[in-house]
């Protein structure tokens, strides 16, 4: 079976498989596309002999809503990391500067791959490295962003929706807008809300699924 999960803050993407593996006593049990701990929405997650049709779903797009922080950046790009960079931000820095900046990010863009993230140099992943305090050239990668929408400008938060490729780091986005800017940034707020096909509008909760299936056992 194919499930679309609203995956809760806090939980990992392997934390949601382990949950399904436990209700749904299914050995074979994965998903498409990592979502970070602090992130929440669309998870797909896969079982038995539909794992297979997993690897299908993670290339698509997928859409997301994101809130990032002005002003200051983190290690991680995220809530998860420390401060370690704190700029001011100009005073021209207003939703009509924004939104030119937010397209010039249209189409394809070369996007350095962040420290803190599961991609692997060498036979290592980064964040293995990260969290020892060793940097290592990450050559620029090649995404795409089919859209990027301002929501809400209120000093010093911007909350925008952005549909991109596989691949696409939107912490890392985040960085490079508020660069554009003229000042640093993080992201405090992200939710997946479409992955190919599957709509946050669909997602079911840990909670509900597991009183569905108890039902279903029933």
């Amino acid at each position: 079976m194919i499930y679309n999960l609203n995956k809760p803050v806090d939980w990992t993407s392997f934390d949601v498989v382990k949950k399904i593996r436990t209700i749904t006593k299914e050995k074979k049990v994965g998903h498409g596309g990592t979502l970070d701990p602090f992130a929440t929405g669309v998870l797909i997650v896969g079982t038995g002999r539909d794992t297979k049709r997993l690897g299908e779903i993670s290339s698509t797009d997928k859409k997301y809503k994101a809130t990032m922080m002005l002003g200051s950046e983190t290690d991680t790009l995220d809530t998860e990391g420390v401060i370690v960079k704190t700029l001011p931000i100009p005073e021209n820095c207003n939703s009509t500067t924004i939104n030119n900046v937010l397209k010039d990010f249209l189409g394809t863009y070369l996007q350095i791959p962040p420290m803190f993230s599961a991609k692997k140099i060498n036979g290592k992943k980064l964040y293995e490295l990260a969290r020892k305090n060793i940097t290592v050239h990450r050559e620029p990668v090649p995404v795409n962003i089919h859209d990027i929408t301002l929501i809400d400008f209120t000093t010093p938060q911007i909350t925008f929706t952005v549909t991109c490729s596989k691949g696409t780091y939107v912490r890392v986005l985040a960085k490079d807008i508020a660069e554009k800017l003229g000042t640093c940034g993080y992201l405090v707020q992200l939710e997946r809300t479409r992955v190919g096909n599957y709509d946050i509008e669909d997602a079911l909760t840990m909670m509900d699924f597991e009183k569905q299936w108890s039902f279903i056992e029933a």
